[in-house]
């Protein structure tokens, strides 16, 4: 080497064989020649041959010179490059270049040249890549470690190759540059920051998505080089995240992206990073954390991505994230639990909380995307979701926000048709979700019309889709119709009554358009535009939409005849499609994608539109239903049993025949229906007697052979079948029929001459038939009924006791236990009932007489012969059917005005029955009379006296009934503006003045002063007036105090000389005035119009006699709380409420839905009383305000940010006046929520009770003692009524002292679950059916956990009876109550068990169906004969236990 040197220094340059020297002065040409000779000699050398290296020497440091490094010929450079590449290898591992600036210009010089490689076209390419791949193999770079500006050197090597490298280069060139980086970084002794930065920008999303190529090059980089990178990669994270030096590095800003993008590239590379985040995770800067929480969603989230299982503290941090208290950080949060779901299904467990959680978060946007999340992940794969996650969606269909519901309705719809309809994941699947039909059908039931369009989009698109094929649609039909619940029937029911409902209204609306102007047709058009408007979303603008689409028909003949065809009875289903597609174009307009008019008249099209039934499609069903007879069908493939299948076919077709009664005009189905009138099942053949009924009235002359075989079969049902089908069969005939006259002859005359009293057992039929004639044909067997009424009914019948009862302490039995003497009279009694309704007079006196008798039985308890032989439940059954009688007659104008006041009282207190059963079947043939305007006005009062029913249930249902009805007489008043004439009888503030005659005459209110039946009397009163004043329309407040004001100057027209009852009448007015003033704030200004005040109750007002005296006493006035009333929110349904997430939540505290008949509000002294009845302010809560358990809010610094489902009850509840105990333990304020709704007890916590409390304490609480004795036990009435129990109502215990003032409870705003709508059954004897069946099911279905903790409580407890003084005076019509305990005084006794009537099971699939449809006012008469024979089956009341119990 030494002689090298010297060879150097002699200067002299020798060339290889051939070429000439290479300077300034030839030519570039010549010169490029020349260089490629040398390059091929350089090329063509190795290591090994020392002699050539030291002969071509000074040529290697000739070619570095400054000459050719800065050559502007770039073939010159790139040749030169090459050589020197190639002088690197041979003389490697030492170079011949010593000087440390020359070997870095060197460098530069061939990382410049490196640029070439970006043209892969270039004819210079394969030279440029020889370049690369021999620096690559030398690893020619590793020399510059020793110099001060490698890390200059190095870094603009790594910016050159990623910036050449692209989709034309080979795996080759990809390979060479790996090599030649990654041994720079794995033989170096370290990494600059500006070299790191150089390999990561390339991560970072913009210059990623800008060179892809870029992207990979620097992914297998690091992927080559992780262990020896990592530290350094470790180091800047630490920089940026931990000590907060943004300076250190441009990429700082990128810091998570990178995160990703190295943990997707390396995990390890992260390995000490990944801790850092979970500090990040709890950073006090909102944007920090959620960038992180956007990071780890993806981190988390990524397919193949373990990281949840290798740091399970960092997962739990950030699901710890779900509760920020920073909204888009839980809306990421919310957003990451889809993919989460869908790539990490072992994951679910752990986000099932949180998601919880975030489903009643306050922020809507959050709530939405936990569905979105949830549905998107079952509709990829059902197996992904639990139980509990498809709950969550299932809650939220009863949000409060409609974007939320929607969303939660649709996602559910999508899942049901995949999975259930579509059987994508086999039968288990299908089972899993089948409880999504019923629960889309239950949002029928919401007031919302949004909420009832949508449903019904749902079930055209996702339930029925009807775009099948018509046999196909029918089957999915059937079968759906076959599995729904009684719900969710009922619902679909009403669906298709108001889609019929509004096609007749459309279709009166164009017969409207087609008549000559005038002011009279375009009233009735506007009108008629009215009522449509309410069917439709958003009414104030479907109302302008209404208008000028109304225009558009009277303009349009095309669009009006497109429409008639639509709405014709004959439509099929395919001409309504191509009918709403003709309409919707003929109005759309292209140039206005967004038309808010189109979309009106696509919803109103959407209504009335028959896509799923037409003739052919009833004729597909007919066929399905016969499969089913024939054992063809796939019914046990279906997983529906044929019995069931075959009844719920008919039902079916019994319900369409009130809605599309012309497609049943065929031969084909008039020979199916007349087959399973021949059937043996009974249900089957009652439907099919309907259908005739609905559908039968061209059968006659369009089917006469049809006509000739039912006639005999109609004859012998009316004669000898079931009383149900000998009803229909009557009703039939008459509907059919134009000889009816001799039909109803031949079947009158051999029925009327059979019946004989001795034989029981066959008389319910005839005297059903009879009955039946007599409501339709009066006037035709005029006389004989007469006869038959006077001499069989009343004297053989009703005024004989033949058989003596079966001796039991129960009030109540089912059907089949009833005595048949006890059917036979009560069919007695509806005979007498349709003949008077069927003659629609009394000038025979023949009504007056039958009150007599109807009275006479309630007055009697029930045993009219009062000879002691009748059995209790009897006696129930007497009655009940005695009640609703008088109420059926009272809806004909005739009859109502001969039904004295003492009539009318006595008939209410009916809703007071000792027997539970006869409570409940009362009350709603009172709410089915009032709701369809029959009865009037006054008899809405009777339902104040439920403020006292012991049972919460009764009183809900009551509250519930009082509202519907309130809001059918508004909704009718401001429809009919031209009835101000019938304001008396039609505005509900008119309830008022009957409501205080009323209770004035209450048989509980005996002392004018007694404190605690004045506080029964302020109950009552708040239990109509709360709902009242709920609203101050047109200043309702002042009228009202003006009409109790009023009522005080007048008497009492019952008994106007009575100073007493007077007396009372004037009390009551006072406890209604106190509650007008504490809880109005308008009360004292004019009153709108004078009130006007019924006559018949009340005297001409004395114009001398001026009452300003207060009758109360002053005790009273602790009692009148002032706030304002709650708002009366209209819920649809009367009974128990749909709940969202299939269970009803209630308090430990709250066990109890039916409280104790014990009660110490009542005077036990005082005279005319003999059972205690339960005070209402018993209850720190009203009928409807439940219990429930505060949740704290999982967000810091929110007081409650996550809700139960209690939070989408809009509650706005003031104080109520009523009593609430003041010394109640941390444990049980725990359990109130301001919603007021009840909630489930969490198992295994014990209730502490202190049983030995002081004198003056138990004094002075006993009425929160009572409330905390009420929510332990209760008993069962019917099972064991209170011992020496009467009839009427029971005596109240001792009082106890003034309790403290209720506090009252903030409302929480928030959507309240509507209940089923009181809906009308298409038929009033299979409502009552229906409520007997399922009212039996209700009864055996009740999960059997708590029966069995109650029955053990009840059974290791004793009763405590207090004596009681009684008078021997019989009171009428209330519940019975066990006395209060005192205590001290107290006798034991055994106390029978005690069943819970609500389990943690009940849910909306166990609902009581006591509900009925919205009643159409002009309902046929016949209509609702079959009452009490269906009414209710046993039911459950509780007692409270006695202090000696709870020891």
């Amino acid at each position: 080497m030494a002689h090298s040197k010297t060879r150097a220094n002699d200067g002299k340059i020798t060339y290889p064989p051939g070429v000439k020297e290479i300077s300034d002065k030839i030519s570039k040409e010549e010169m490029v020649r020349r260089l490629k000779m040398v390059v091929k000699t350089f090329m063509d050398m190795d290591q090994d041959s020392e002699e050539e290296k030291e002969l071509y020497l000074n040529l290697a440091l000739h070619l570095a010179s400054d000459f050719f490094l800065k050559h502007p010929d770039k073939d010159v450079r790139l040749l030169v490059a090459c050589c020197l590449a190639d002088i690197f290898r041979i003389y490697a591992p030492e170079a011949p270049y010593t000087s440390p600036d020359k070997l870095k210009d060197i460098f530069m010089f061939i990382t410049r040249q490196l640029k070439g490689l970006e043209d892969t076209k270039s004819p210079q390419f394969n030279r440029y890549f020889y370049l690369l791949e021999n620096i690559a193999w030398v690893k020619s770079y590793n020399i510059c470690f020793e110099l001060e500006d490698s890390n200059e050197i190095f870094t603009q090597l790594y910016r050159t190759l990623f910036q050449v490298i692209n989709n034309g280069h080979n795996q080759k060139v990809h390979m060479h540059m790996v090599d030649l980086m990654s041994s720079i970084i794995c033989e170096g002794d370290t990494v600059s920051q500006e070299l790191l930065d150089t390999i990561l920008v390339n991560l970072v999303p913009a210059h990623k998505n800008l060179n892809k190529q870029a992207y990979d090059l620097a992914k297998a980089l690091l992927k080559r080089t992780a262990q020896a990178i990592e530290p350094y990669i470790t180091n800047f994270f630490n920089q940026v995240l931990m000590l907060g030096k943004t300076s250190v590095s441009d990429l700082s800003e990128h810091v998570f992206d990178l995160i990703l993008e190295l943990y997707n590239i390396d995990s390890h590379l992260l390995l000490s990073v990944l801790p850092q985040l979970e500090f990040k995770l709890k950073s006090n800067d909102n944007d920090e954390r959620l960038q992180v929480v956007k990071l780890l969603a993806k981190m988390f989230g990524a397919k193949d991505s373990e990281l949840a299982a290798q740091n399970k503290p960092l997962w739990q941090c950030y699901l710890g994230r779900f509760n920020d208290i920073h909204v888009p950080i839980r809306l990421e949060c919310v957003k990451f639990a889809s993919h989460c779901l869908m790539n990490h299904p072992d994951l679910a467990k752990d986000l099932t909380e949180y998601l919880k959680v975030r489903s009643h978060d306050p922020e809507e946007a959050i709530r939405h995307d936990v569905i979105v999340s949830i549905v998107t992940a079952a509709k990829k794969d059902l197996s992904l979701v639990n139980d509990p996650l498809l709950n969550f969606v299932r809650e939220r269909t009863l949000d409060k926000r409609w974007r939320v519901r929607k969303e939660a309705m649709m996602g559910l719809a999508q899942i049901y048709k995949k999975y259930s309809l579509q059987g994508e994941a086999g039968k288990e699947a299908t089972k899993q979700i089948s409880w999504i039909k019923d629960k889309l059908l239950h949002i029928y039931y919401q007031n919302s019309i949004d909420d009832r369009l949508l449903v019904e989009r749902i079930f055209a698109q996702y339930m029925v889709p009807h775009n099948l094929e018509t046999t196909e649609r029918m089957k999915c039909l059937y079968y759906l119709y076959a599995t729904l619940d009684f719900n969710a029937v009922k619902a679909l029911n009403e669906m298709w009554k108001c889609q019929n409902a509004l096609r007749h209204h459309v279709k009166d609306l164009l017969d409207l358009i087609k008549q000559p102007k005038s002011d009279t047709s375009s009233k009735a058009i506007f009108s008629k535009v009215m009522v449509i408007t309410r069917n439709l979303p958003d009414p104030g603008k479907a109302q302008d939409f209404m208008k000028k689409f109304t225009q558009v028909l009277e303009e349009d003949e095309r669009i009006r005849n497109q429409l008639e065809t639509l709405v014709s009875p004959a439509c099929f289903c395919k001409q309504a499609e191509g009918c709403v597609r003709e309409i919707t174009k003929k109005l759309g307009s292209p140039k206005q994608p967004s038309n808010p008019f189109l979309e009106m008249v696509k919803f109103l099209l959407e209504r009335i539109a028959p896509v799923h039934i037409d003739s052919e499609s009833i004729s597909a069903l007919i066929k399905q239903v016969n499969k089913s007879i024939d054992g063809t069908a796939d019914d046990e493939e279906e997983g529906v049993p044929t019995e069931q299948a075959i009844r719920a076919g008919l039902e079916l077709l019994k319900v369409l025949s009130f809605t599309h009664p012309v497609s049943f005009h065929s031969a084909e189905t008039f020979e199916s229906l007349l087959g399973c009138l021949k059937m043996d099942d009974e249900k089957v053949a009652e439907a099919a007697l309907q259908i005739f009924k609905n559908t039968g009235n061209k059968l006659e002359e369009s089917f006469p052979h049809i006509k000739s075989v039912l006639l005999p079969v109609l004859q012998n049902k009316a004669k000898k079948g079931p009383p149900r089908q000998a009803k229909y069969a009557i009703h039939c005939i008459h509907a059919i029929f134009s000889s009816r006259d001799t039909q109803f002859a031949q079947i009158f005359e051999p029925l009327h001459k059979s019946l004989d009293p001795a034989n029981l057992d066959q008389l319910v039929t005839p005297l059903t038939t009879i009955g039946h004639l007599a409501l339709l044909a009066p006037e035709q067997f005029a006389a004989p009924l007469k006869s038959l009424v006077a001499n069989f009914i009343v004297k053989d019948l009703l005024m004989n006791d033949r058989l003596p009862g079966k001796k039991t302490t129960k009030l109540w039995v089912p059907d089949e236990e009833v005595s048949p003497e006890t059917m036979v009279k009560i069919q007695g009694i509806k005979l007498m009932v349709r003949w008077l309704l069927g003659m629609r007079s009394n000038l025979s006196k023949s009504g007056t007489s039958t009150l007599k008798m109807l009275t006479a039985i309630l007055n009697s308890d029930g045993d009219l012969t009062e000879q002691g032989k009748m059995s209790k439940p009897d006696m129930s059954r007497l009655r009940l059917a005695a009640g609703c009688a008088i109420l059926k007659l009272a809806q004909e104008p005739c009859y109502h005005e001969i039904i004295t006041l003492e009539q009318y009282q006595l008939c209410a207190l009916v809703i007071n029955d000792e027997c539970y059963q006869v409570r409940q079947a009362f009350a709603q043939k009172l709410h089915k009379g009032l709701s369809r305007l029959r009865l009037k006005l006054e008899y809405l009062a009777i339902f104040a006296l439920c403020a006292k029913d012991p049972v919460k249930e009764r009183r809900a249902h009551a509250r519930q009934c009082l509202i519907k009805n309130i809001n059918i007489r508004r909704e009718y008043l401001k429809q009919h503006a031209a009835v101000s004439e019938k304001l008396l009888s039609l505005l509900p503030e008119y309830v008022v003045p009957y409501t205080i005659h009323l209770l004035a005459h209450d048989p509980d209110y005996v002392k004018v002063q007694d404190i605690e039946q004045l506080k029964d009397i302020k109950e009552c009163l708040w239990f109509v007036l709360e709902i009242l004043m709920s609203k101050n329309e047109n200043n309702s407040h002042a009228f009202i105090r003006k009409m109790v004001e009023n009522i005080k100057q007048t008497k009492d027209a019952q008994r106007p000389d009575d100073a007493k009852l007077n007396e009372k009448l004037y009390t009551v007015c006072d406890v209604a005035m106190n509650i007008i003033i504490s809880k109005s704030t308008t009360y004292s200004l004019e009153s709108p119009k004078d009130p006007v005040l019924p006559a018949r109750y009340f005297t001409q007002p004395d114009k001398n006699f001026s009452n300003t005296k207060n009758y109360l006493p002053p005790e009273m006035k602790s009692f009148f709380i002032p706030g304002k009333p709650k708002a009366a929110n209209v819920l649809g349904a009367v009974n128990k409420p749909l709940s969202a997430a299939g269970k009803q939540s209630q308090t430990k505290a709250s066990r109890m839905e039916t409280i104790s008949n014990a009660s110490s509000n009542s005077n036990p002294s005082s005279p005319g009383r003999s059972k205690g009845r339960l005070d209402s302010s018993e209850m720190d809560h009203s009928e409807n305000e439940d219990i429930t358990i505060m949740k704290t809010s999982p967000l810091p610094g929110k007081k409650n940010d996550k809700r139960e489902d209690s939070d989408l009850l809009r509650e706005t509840e003031k104080p109520r006046g009523r009593k609430k105990a003041a010394t109640v333990d941390q444990e049980e304020r725990s359990l109130m929520d301001d919603t007021g709704q009840e909630q489930k007890p969490k198992r295994g916590r014990k209730r502490v009770i202190n049983t030995s409390p002081s004198e003056s304490d138990e004094q002075q609480w006993s009425d929160e003692k009572r409330i905390k004795d009420d929510l332990l036990e209760a008993e069962d009435e019917q099972n064991s009524p209170p011992k020496k129990a009467r009839r009427g109502r029971p005596p109240k215990a001792a009082s106890s002292s003034l309790t403290k003032e209720e506090t009252p409870s903030k409302g929480r705003r928030g959507r309240k679950k509507a209940a089923p709508p009181v809906e009308e059954e298409l038929d009033d004897e299979e409502e009552d059916e229906g409520d007997r069946e399922n009212m039996d099911r209700k009864v055996r279905g009740r999960p059997p956990k708590t029966q069995r903790k109650s029955q053990h409580r009840a059974e290791t407890s004793e009763v405590t009876d207090e004596s009681v003084e009684t008078t021997p005076q019989k009171r009428r019509g209330r519940p019975p109550k066990a006395p209060q305990s005192q205590p001290k005084k107290s006798t034991p006794s055994r106390g029978p068990r005690s069943r819970s009537v609500f389990t943690k099971e009940d849910s909306e699939d166990e609902l009581d169906i006591s509900q009925e449809s919205i009643d159409d006012v002009h309902q046929e008469e016949e209509d609702g004969e079959e009452e009490e024979e269906a009414a209710v089956s046993t039911k459950k009341i509780r007692r409270r236990p006695t202090k000696r119990e709870r020891r």
